[in-house]
């Protein structure tokens, strides 16, 4: 399958039409971006990594009966993936207090919320995707049906029980994690665009040591290093 022409070009990854209308092809970027681009950077072989990382945990999601885009891996920096609309809502689903929610909240950094927390938030970088609840949505027709939102939750539920027992086997604490879904040609929802240590915080058991990219937005370093530990835990190469 050969690329041809550009769809889109996003933060970390750009997506090409194929010979086929229902299949693309997503390229990810070296690129490292936060506080919505205005701090950005590239990692050689950070693209890579996220494509081998995302591609194990679609692999691990579908077999446990997650519908996603995910068709094939081609070569280290490519996806083949299934043509989706992108619901414009990213779903965060959150088992530790940190980042945005322990600033808007006044929760203290680090402490284990009470039952899992799923947050939607609106996919406009012209608003810095702000927060929104179920109403907003409805508002904004970012649904094709009310009952799209209750589903959503409840996949970004599903995602967190297989992710964050994985991990929890790998030595891993899945604090939080931001996933994207969309429509496929006969309506379905399907999760999309990828999972990795940009859109996921891990931290480390016993050290608490950050293996995301908050080692990019708290300039901590080692970015590629912390990624290729995820991917090394992820196929039981290390723990």
């Amino acid at each position: 399958m050969q690329k041809r022409d550009l769809l889109y070009e996003g933060k970390a990854k750009r997506l090409f039409t194929t010979d086929d209308d229902n299949l693309l092809i997503a390229e990810f970027k070296d690129d490292l971006t936060a506080f919505n681009g205005e701090k950005h950077d590239t990692e050689a072989g950070k693209g890579a990594l996220n494509n081998r990382i995302s591609t194990e945990l679609f692999k691990l999601l579908e077999s446990k009966g997650i519908p996603t885009h995910y068709v094939d891996t081609p070569d280290e920096n490519h996806m083949l993936v299934k043509k989706v609309e992108i619901i414009l809502i990213e779903v965060v689903v959150r088992n530790i207090a940190t980042g945005s929610l322990s600033k808007r909240l006044g929760i203290e950094d680090g402490t284990k919320l009470p039952f899992t927390l799923v947050e939607f938030y609106y996919k406009r970088d012209d608003l810095n995707d702000p927060i929104i609840n179920d109403e907003h949505c409805l508002i904004l027709d970012l649904v094709r049906h009310e009952g799209d939102l209750e589903e959503l939750k409840r996949l970004g539920r599903e995602i967190n029980v297989i992710l964050k027992s994985f991990f929890a086997d790998k030595g891993l604490n899945l604090v939080d994690f931001k996933v994207e879904f969309g429509y496929d040609r006969e309506g379905n929802i399907l999760l999309a665009d990828e999972i990795s240590p940009d859109s996921c915080r891990f931290w480390d058991m016993e050290s608490g040591e950050k293996l995301d990219k908050d080692r990019f937005r708290q300039g901590l370093g080692g970015v590629k290093v912390a990624y290729e530990e995820v991917l090394k835990r992820i196929l039981g190469e290390n723990k």
